[in-house]
């Protein structure tokens, strides 16, 4: 491969400067004034039957200009799903826009629409409802075969056989497996076998949701919103307004943090619905208790993980079995659950069996939905800990257990799709964690002359590289007057810069400046199709869509330099500045001018590009932690994450990347916590009550990389987005575990906890 000019170089974001002086970016800055107000009126019950509203004294209010309930949509007609996903969905068509039956404390029971904010918060306080208040089911491992059915309604249905039974509250059941994994396990020297609890955690993005809708000039709905999933959306509104695609625009200005929450479509339906029963601009913006009671927070899961291994220290087998909880709908429930399976059994790969099951259930508490990771950090905080535990059993160093097990680049994983690996230097990684963190230095544990206690904990990761046979993603580039190039792609850039690295693939292939390139964000009349930004897709799926785009350009250009310069084209080359031929040459701007004038070629191309693999990145991550026995207070002196993405894009975003992710993970593992009251109220319901990490919980953050080169990514690159969340957990619970002497099966592992485990 030939010396790279732009891509593996860290050059600033194209956006770095507007971000820094607070230019209007985001979609509040962007919204057209005045429009009107809407606002949600929720439920206060988990699960109730809306006998009656009253909104009388409520429309009296000044200023007021409708509220819509449940008497304003046909109860029996087709339902829809807010996932983000691909046609035909996993996920089941379980929602109304407004449905009687409400099923979580928070569920739509009113859409309030006024002139002004003061006006809906007026009206809001005067809505009166009559409810039937049903028996709930809160806690999952009840709600399989409950008397409560939580959709009962006939018109529920789901495009995909996923073995839902919904009469049993049953969304999906999968099962998959190699060999006779209770034969390997018996026939094991040492086994563990542990059930893991992770709960539902918040994405907690800065940015509520917010959408904003209009009418165009063509009288079609105008949605601006701050999405992951433009495309989706536009089929999601479809869907739910029961009106033609071809009537509706999607477009996505910058987006203040996703993490998956917006791969969901938890707000655009509403002021759709109100643009287009009133022909008048709106805008909905949820508050910051709304993010928290109804929204789309990560999968509750429990996992039951069995894993042995032999005298010689090999992981000869793994069984695991997932109950994941959905709650009150079914988004993103089928899917997330198969990652906690399909990306954490096939690190080891010396098995002779695995097993794999799975079951996903509807509860009365808020719905669930994608969040970074999405399913396979649950699966891997079971795992992970497992193998830990499985090392302490065997009285071997854990990271010798795992160099001694994990899975090496050419081996076939078969509890990954049966997926060849194609790159790997997941070893490399983890011996590079060992030694940023100091391993063989400091050893595992160590009392500090305070009396605190320093100690280590170890894990691995991997994810996966956009959906296999599923994700598209799609660029189209055209050369401009003036010899510069124009990018539009349909994937959102969330704050990940996943502008600026496809910018730098486009001009690596047109050798040309990272400013020659100017994109432009995803629009669903402008842009050509994109799944979407998730499933850590954009940097492997659309990032070869763009290399491939740009080759194609490349060789427009130099096609219509020869027939400028009266050459053969095959006599041509480029160089980013011109076409040149010997002693001859035109200029980019002359290509550019001279397609402008009796021209039957346009110098512009649209490549679409899927992938019927999904390569995973690899990470080791390594902790040290330092632990008042006394009061349980546990302090990360240093995260040292070591990734293998292929060929790092942009080192500095893919850094920033890994700093973030890890930081989420740290938070996942001690301190992020969503509680309910025996009614069904969330309990941390705004950033007071619900503690995310800040840089003083964290004192250092190391970050390595090193890289495999990926030959179906783009100039050898993997993703990088959802790998980096996910081994924090696993590798403090073992440094918790060398701290304080017990093992932690549920998350987050409070100060509590340990003070209360020293006193046993």
């Amino acid at each position: 491969m030939k010396d790279l000019k732009v891509v593996n170089k860290p050059v600033r974001k194209k956006d770095a400067m507007q971000l820094l002086t607070g230019q209007p970016l985001y979609t509040d800055d962007l919204i057209k004034e005045p429009c009107l107000i809407v606002k949600l009126f929720r439920s206060i019950h988990a699960n109730a039957i809306v006998k009656d509203i009253d909104i009388t004294e409520a429309m009296q209010t000044e200023g007021m200009e409708a509220i819509f309930t449940y008497k304003d949509i046909d109860q029996n007609q087709g339902r829809f799903t807010t996932a983000g996903s691909t046609f035909p969905e996993f996920s089941p068509y379980d929602r109304l826009i407004i449905d009687r039956h409400v099923r979580h404390v928070g569920d739509i029971v009113a859409i309030v629409v006024g002139k002004s904010e003061k006006a809906v918060d007026t009206a809001m306080k005067k809505i009166r409802v009559d409810y039937e208040v049903l028996p709930a089911v809160l806690d999952f491992k009840e709600a399989l075969d409950n008397e409560t059915v939580i959709h009962p309604e006939d018109n529920w249905k789901i495009l995909v056989n996923t073995g839902a039974d919904v009469k049993r509250n049953l969304v999906a059941k999968n099962e998959s497996a190699m060999g006779d994994v209770d034969a390997v396990l018996d026939k094991c020297k040492y086994v563990i076998d542990r059930t893991y609890h992770t709960k539902a955690t918040q994405q907690a993005y800065m940015e509520p949701f917010t959408t904003y809708c209009e009418m165009d000039p063509y009288g079609r709905l105008h949605l601006i919103s701050s999405t992951q999933i433009v495309f989706h959306v536009r089929h999601i509104v479809a869907t739910a307004l029961h009106i033609p695609k071809s009537m509706i625009r999607v477009t996505k200005p910058r987006v203040g943090g996703g993490f998956g929450a917006k791969q969901t479509a938890v707000a655009e339906v509403y002021p759709a619905f109100v643009t287009y029963k009133l022909k008048k601009p709106c805008k909905l913006v949820f508050s910051r208790k709304e993010c928290f009671i109804a929204s789309s927070p990560r999968h509750e899961m429990e996992m039951h993980v069995r894993i042995g291994a032999d005298e010689n220290g090999i992981i000869k087998g793994i069984d695991l079995h997932t109950l994941s909880n959905t709650g009150a709908y079914g988004e993103h429930g089928p899917t997330t659950v198969d990652l906690s399976g399909h990306k954490s059994i096939p690190l080891y790969g010396r098995q002779e069996a695995f097993r794999f099951r799975s079951e996903v259930v509807y509860t009365n508490r808020m719905s669930s939905g994608a969040y970074r990771g999405f399913g396979a950090t649950q699966g891997l905080f079971a795992v992970e800990s497992a193998v830990n535990e499985l090392a302490a059993l065997m009285k071997v160093d854990p990271i010798e257990l795992r160099l001694k097990n994990i899975v090496k680049e050419g081996d076939i994983m078969p509890a990954y799709f049966n997926e060849p690996l194609t790159s790997c230097t997941l070893d490399k990684c983890l011996l590079r964690a060992k030694e940023l963190i100091g391993w063989e230095e400091k050893g595992q544990r160590r009392v500090m002359p305070d009396g605190k206690v320093r100690t280590l904990g170890v894990a691995l990761a991997m994810q996966g590289s956009g959906i296999s046979s599923v994700d598209v993603g799609s660029a189209t580039l055209k050369l401009e007057d003036g010899g510069y190039y124009a990018l539009s792609v349909g994937s959102s850039d969330m704050g990940t810069g996943s502008d600026t690295t496809l910018s730098q693939i486009a001009a690596e292939v047109l050798d040309c400046d990272l400013d020659h390139i100017q994109i432009h964000y995803a629009d669903t009349d402008l842009s050509p199709y994109d799944s979407g930004s998730y499933a850590s897709s954009t940097a492997y799926v659309t990032g070869k869509a763009v290399e491939r785009c740009a080759l194609a350009l490349r060789e427009k250009i130099i096609r219509f330099g020869a027939k400028m310069l009266n050459v053969e084209e095959k006599e041509c080359d480029f160089d980013g500045s011109k076409v040149y031929c010997k002693d001859k040459s035109v200029s980019i701007e002359e290509i550019a001018y001279g397609s402008m004038v009796s021209n039957n070629e346009a110098l512009a191309e649209t490549i679409s590009n899927s992938s019927k693999t999904s390569p995973p990145p690899f990470m080791a991550g390594a902790c040290e932690l330092e632990t008042d026995l006394l009061t349980g207070e546990v302090k990360v002196v240093e995260y040292v994450g070591v990734v293998d993405c292929g060929t790092p894009l942009n080192p500095n975003l893919t850094r920033i990347q890994a700093e973030g992710g890890i930081l989420q993970g740290i938070g996942m593992a001690l301190y992020e916590d969503v509680n309910y009251t025996a009614n069904g109220n969330v309990m941390e319901n705004s950033f007071m009550e619900y503690k995310i990490p800040t840089r003083m919980e964290v004192d250092k953050i190391t970050v390595d990389f090193k890289p495999s080169y990926e030959n179906l990514g783009p100039f050898g690159a993997k993703s990088i987005g959802e790998v980096v969340i996910n081994t924090p957990s696993p590798a403090i619970q073992e440094a918790v575990y060398q701290a304080c002497g017990k093992r932690f099966y549920n998350l987050p592992i409070k100060a509590e906890d340990i003070a209360l485990a020293n006193e046993e």
